[in-house]
């Protein structure tokens, strides 16, 4: 028997069996419509290479131990090297924005290179969680696009100044470190700290970047207790061995490049006693740190340090961001201020929140370079001896006295009279 069936009756079924499959088929959502494009500035050539690979490393497993997705959108990752210059840095973050279309930028890697893209960053109104430690970008002159869960290039340096002074028990330092940016706030930094805890600075050297004979500037090393020394990248490996080969004996202390886990594998019993203050160490026993040193050691056979630390963090909070967001980026105000407000509890570095400039506050740990403990195959380690818990970008200072100072520089602190 045939039976008629109404056309309102039929769009009424048609409506149910529509609603019937919405319930068995999954809604298009953000994360299946369009991926998230995330690049990174780092780099693969010249002395910073070694910290500029593992930055890359950083980010990669960070996407491998996470199904390549960040609040479960689909990741795109677009790797651009600077070469390590200012012109590339600029260049790069204009292809980064303008041909690639990012949603956010991590890095890049140093100061002066921060420095060179920030006016650029602001115009475009991009995100940008940088590992590169430029100072003022988060105090004077904060650029509200940024975010650092890394630190300045001083905040490890305050710390590590307080230390030798009070439980070193040190009064007269030597500082050496590269002649850039990166290098002036560093010691500018341990300066104040060392300088507020009785210390005193009395002759500060600044090597090129590319020194390949320190004989010059040790045989300056005078009249001192200790010296602070501030390199990065691989520098700070040759560093120490011509320092032992000259014969010199001060104890030596340094920042969280110049003592970077990464080195171990590199650094001989010449760097032995090293002490250093960094935002990551290694020898940190938590889930968070071991599962990252795991897939470090997984993917890329090699014991992460902070570049790779660093890099990684920055990944957890794009995606706590997201997360926040429902996986929308694409109001970069609302965006921005998601990741500015997370909270991190079991970051590789340790717990990680934010300042109102978008700088991070965590710990920092003292460690200091010997054998005892070492894992992972390695003879050297970086033994943690004292941790620094929510240490700012302003160290013991209020905020607005420090900001009163002009940011550190070559000539800023000046040298004191020992």
């Amino acid at each position: 028997m045939s039976r008629k069936i109404s056309r309102r009756t039929m769009m009424a079924g048609t409506a149910a069996g529509v609603a019937a499959a919405a319930l068995n088929f999954p809604k298009p959502a953000i994360a299946q419509a369009k991926p998230f494009k995330l690049g990174l500035l780092t780099v693969k050539t010249g002395p910073l290479a070694q910290g500029g690979i593992q930055m890359e490393q950083g980010v990669q497993t960070y996407l491998k131990l996470n199904n390549n997705k960040m609040g479960d959108r689909p990741v795109e990752f677009i790797s651009a090297d600077t070469g390590g210059n200012p012109a590339g840095a600029k260049t790069k973050a204009q292809e980064l924005v303008e041909r690639n279309k990012v949603d956010v930028i991590l890095g890049p890697l140093a100061a002066f290179e921060l420095y060179a893209i920030n006016d650029y960053i602001r115009q475009q109104k991009m995100p940008t969680l940088s590992l590169a430690a430029a100072d003022d970008l988060t105090q004077r002159h904060a650029n509200p696009f940024l975010v650092r869960a890394s630190a300045t290039s001083s905040q490890a340096m305050h710390p590590m100044g307080h230390y030798a002074a009070t439980e070193m028990k040190l009064k007269r330092a030597v500082t050496i470190v590269e002649d850039f940016a990166f290098g002036y706030e560093q010691m500018g930094g341990f300066q104040a700290s060392f300088q507020k805890d009785g210390g005193c600075v009395n002759k500060k050297l600044w090597p090129p970047i590319v020194t390949p004979d320190y004989t010059p500037y040790l045989a300056q090393i005078t009249d001192c207790d200790v010296v602070c020394q501030g390199f990065a990248g691989s520098n700070p490996i040759r560093f120490m061995k011509q320092y032992a080969s000259a014969g010199l004996k001060y104890p030596v202390v340094t920042g969280e490049t110049g003592g970077d886990d990464a080195l171990l594998t590199s650094f001989g019993e010449d760097a032995l006693g090293l002490v250093s203050c960094c935002p990551y160490t290694l020898d940190l026993e938590s889930d968070g740190n071991q599962r990252f040193v795991d897939g470090m050691r997984k993917n890329f056979n090699t014991v992460p340090g902070f570049y790779a630390a660093g890099l990684y963090t920055n990944c957890e909070v794009v995606a706590a961001g997201l997360k926040a967001t429902g996986g929308d980026s694409s109001d970069r105000e609302k965006f921005l201020n998601a990741m500015r407000s997370a909270t991190l509890s079991d970051s590789p570095r340790g717990p990680v929140k934010f300042d109102h400039f978008g700088n991070v506050v965590g710990n920092f740990y003292v460690r200091r370079l010997g054998k005892e403990g070492a894992k992972y195959g390695l003879k050297l380690w970086n033994k943690t001896i004292k941790t620094y818990e929510n240490v700012s970008q302003f160290w013991t200072w209020p905020e607005k006295e420090y900001l009163a100072h002009p940011v550190y520089s070559r000539n800023y602190p000046p040298l004191g009279k020992c």
